[in-house]
Parts: C-alpha cells; structure tokens; sequence
C-alpha cells in the first residue's frame, strides 16, 4: 500500500518520504517553524527531587 502525503494526499515520493514533493515538505517545515505543530509535554508538579533542586543551593 503506497504511502499518502500527509499535506495533499497524493502518493508519497521516495525522494521526499514521507511527502509528494518539495513544495509540500515544505509547508510542513513552515508549519513547525510557526508552531501549528507542537509536541504536547506534560509538566509534574509533583517531582520532589526537581523542585528540591530549584529551592535549594547546592553544598559544596
């Protein structure tokens, strides 16, 4: 089964996997400069060993 753009849909280029072609690697790109895309992180406020760290000095 062939490999779909996932800008435009069509069929995926080897040169440009997993895009059909520059144009729409490049859109891509232009989405994770300007932050359409972003990697969701998931902050613990409940680490005692990091917030331990931010509180106190450290002893030398």
């Amino acid at each position: 089964m062939p490999l779909s753009c996932p800008i435009c849909g069509k069929t995926a280029v080897e040169k440009y996997t997993p895009f059909c072609c520059k144009r729409c690697a490049d859109v891509d790109l232009g989405r994770w400069f300007s932050g359409s895309y972003a990697v969701p992180a998931v902050e613990n406020d409940d680490d005692p060993d990091e917030q331990d760290a931010v509180d106190t000095p450290e002893k030398h």
